[in-house]
């Protein structure tokens, strides 16, 4: 642009030519700026899909930092707003639990016991996967104190068997001088004889629902929920070999990379040791 045009210009907009080339290196300075958190959020997302603009702040802020980019939580979510990467809530998937049977029951010892350190509690709770063959049960058992994934299976039956799996993988992690308790909703695959004597074989307390059963089982659905909705496991594989792969995968980041905001945005997997 000629001098005598940007000086007209200039003159009509009220600005000085210098204020004007400070305006557009600001300009200049921001596309570059968004460049580079697009490229990393979008990075960050090709491992965790769906995982909410705070924890992706707190995931990128060191970086952007480094680029000499400081950033806050309002103008953050502009960006991601602008170019479309805000997650959109999904439903939560239907419940897989089978409460009608006359199978023993036992009484919820949560309501008189927080878990202060890893192996105190853990939760349990089973989930579906969709696949074109029919449908997979996810059965897992999850620290409650450290919210890590400490046994899981994938089975095409809901068969007690089939979380028993889950449970014996969360044993073989388990200290030999701690006897967490065990709390599940109230299915069958829970109070069956099966399942209660592989707890009561390890010295295992059985903690389970009473009356409102979404809220007293909640940690555990909650991290189904997490693994579905944040990490796709609700949109279907061909197969099971696929669906198996995906299930392994989002374990491990949601174990190993996902922070949470009750363990003050850390990782299950580095609370799970570190407080052990």
């Amino acid at each position: 642009m000629s001098g005598c045009i940007l000086s007209g210009l200039c003159r009509a907009a009220g600005i000085s030519r210098q204020g004007y080339h400070k305006q557009r290196r600001e300009r200049e300075r921001e596309e570059v700026d968004e460049a580079l958190i697009i490229s990393l959020v979008r990075a960050l997302r090709a491992k965790h899909p769906r995982l909410g603009g705070r924890k992706v702040l707190m995931q990128v802020h060191d970086r952007l930092r480094g680029a000499g980019i400081i950033i806050g939580r309002d103008r953050f979510f502009a960006v991601l707003r602008k170019w479309g990467l805000l997650v959109e809530p999904k439903r939560r998937a239907a419940r897989t639990t089978d409460s009608r049977h006359a199978l023993p029951l036992y009484r919820n010892l949560l309501f008189e016991r927080k878990p202060t350190a890893p192996h105190q509690v853990w939760v349990s709770d089973i989930t579906y996967i969709r696949t074109d063959g029919g449908f997979l049960y996810l059965s897992l058992v999850s620290d409650l104190y450290s919210r890590e994934v400490v046994g899981w299976n994938l089975d095409r039956s809901l068969d007690a068997a089939a979380s028993v799996k889950a449970l014996r993988m969360a044993m073989a992690q388990l200290p030999a001088n701690r006897w967490p308790v065990h709390h599940s909703d109230r299915g069958s695959q829970y109070c069956c004889r099966e399942y209660v004597d592989v707890l009561r074989e390890r010295g295992l307390s059985i903690s389970m629902t009473e009356e409102n059963h979404c809220y007293e089982n909640s940690h555990a659905e909650r991290i189904n929920g997490i693994l579905k909705l944040e990490y796709n496991l609700d949109l279907g594989f061909r197969n099971e070999r696929q669906a198996r792969a995906g299930v392994s995968e989002a374990i491990f980041l949601y174990n190993h990379e996902r922070p949470h905001t009750a363990l003050k945005m850390k990782v299950p997997a580095a609370v799970h040791r570190d407080a052990a």
